[in-house]
């Protein structure tokens, strides 16, 4: 189905890109500088201390180590993706990378490592790209990466989440692979404004405002939930979301959890289960932005939808929340199973801790630099915490202890 067809079929609108959600702020970063968590709420204080591990990155959307810890795999949104020297800072752009929409919160996205990584040697990134009518979508493929080369030998679509629309906004995009070897993928909302039952994400004839699962080649695995329903994409695992920009699989559980973007205040945790409908926006709770007029119901209120295990409801001034990772180094050990979600409009790294689904923020980190957090991982060996910052001119910054 095309666009206009979809369109006209469904009625629906699309808002332009909300420059709150996706516009960097410069900041100057501070080398080796030494502080302690701020915005306490336990007794486990923390002094870290902050170095840059590389700058001048072009807005970075995502890291990711290889599994010797020797680089990092870096996606710059304009369109590139980098190979950074975890002990130098060295950047080298990776050739032959696809040619992305770089417009608004789209461009180059999200990268996962296979989980055999180095053999096979795929990567697979999330990336936005335009139609012929300069219509956007959210596209999987994977490359081949010769890391001594730094090139990708060879690269491959996968896969596109459709329909293609025009709009700048609510890509998703995170991808990783679950403990069953399948892909998982966040596909945003797509910005579209129409809050009721007829929502696209409450719609499952397509792919916007979803989690998709796919095998690693980029079919259909057989036990997706809605492959024997006629009016369902069979690619669906999940869907009732807004906009998806953080993803991770517990250590322990093998869960996958996501942090997802509301409308006006309304950002959530998620444990994602097959089949489930998260809500938005016939349930949520957050609100409309500029009225504060709540957006569909409560959670509590239907039983046809999944809960958030946390969120920030309308009025708490929200998050934004951004890359995400469970701690599980040996460098912070009373940090062990905590959650690490990168905040983007508050500017710092929250620690929540995890009891089953009981979710608390515990401490906030670099909260004192005035940085959208886009995206953080554990360092492979040491344990640090590495974080990406939204920004032109950009760091990537270890976090160590003091």
């Amino acid at each position: 189905m095309d666009r206009r067809t979809f369109l006209a079929a469904s009625g629906l609108t699309v808002a332009g890109t909300l420059a709150g959600c996706s516009a960097p702020s410069d900041n100057q970063q501070r080398d080796g500088d030494t502080a302690t968590d701020s915005r306490q709420t336990d007794d486990s204080a923390t002094a870290v201390t902050v170095e840059t591990v590389a700058d001048g990155l072009e807005s970075p959307w995502s890291i990711t180590p290889l599994p010797d810890g020797s680089q990092l795999l870096a996606t710059e949104r304009v369109g590139s993706v980098v190979l950074v020297d975890s002990a130098d800072g060295i950047v080298t752009p990776v050739s032959n990378a696809p040619s992305v929409y770089a417009s608004g919160q789209g461009g180059m996205l999200d990268a996962a490592l296979h989980p055999d990584f180095p053999d096979p040697a795929w990567v697979y990134l999330t990336y936005s790209k335009a139609n012929d009518s300069g219509e956007s979508a959210t596209h999987l493929g994977r490359g081949r990466l010769n890391v001594t080369d730094a090139q990708f030998e060879e690269f491959e679509h996968l896969h596109v989440a459709e329909p293609f629309v025009d709009s700048d906004g609510h890509f998703g995009s995170r991808v990783v692979f679950g403990p069953d070897g399948l892909v998982y993928m966040t596909v945003g909302d797509r910005q579209f404004k129409n809050f009721g039952p007829d929502h696209v994400a409450q719609d499952r004839t397509n792919e916007l405002g979803t989690t998709l699962r796919l095998t690693p080649s980029g079919g259909i695995p057989d036990a997706n939930p809605f492959t024997d329903d006629p009016d369902a994409v069979d690619s669906i695992f999940s869907y009732g979301h807004r906009n998806a920009q953080g993803m991770t699989v517990h250590p322990d559980t093998g869960a996958i959890w996501q942090a997802e973007f509301g409308e006006q205040d309304g950002d959530e945790i998620n444990i994602v289960e097959r089949g489930a409908n998260y809500g938005w926006p016939v349930a949520d709770e957050g609100c409309t932005y500029g009225s504060g007029d709540p957006i569909g119901v409560s959670h509590a209120d239907r039983d046809d939808v999944v809960a958030p295990v946390y969120s920030w409801d309308c009025g708490s001034g929200g998050f934004p929340p951004s890359g995400a990772t469970f701690y599980t180094g040996d460098a912070f050990t009373e940090w062990t199973g905590d959650l690490l979600v990168g905040g983007l409009a508050s500017q710092y790294l929250a620690r929540f801790t995890v009891d089953g689904r009981t979710v608390k923020e515990a401490t906030s980190l670099l909260a004192d630099r005035g940085w959208r957090i886009r995206d953080v991982v554990v360092e492979p060996g040491s344990g640090h915490i590495l974080a990406v910052v939204d920004a032109s001119n950009a760091p990537i910054v270890r976090l160590q202890p003091a």
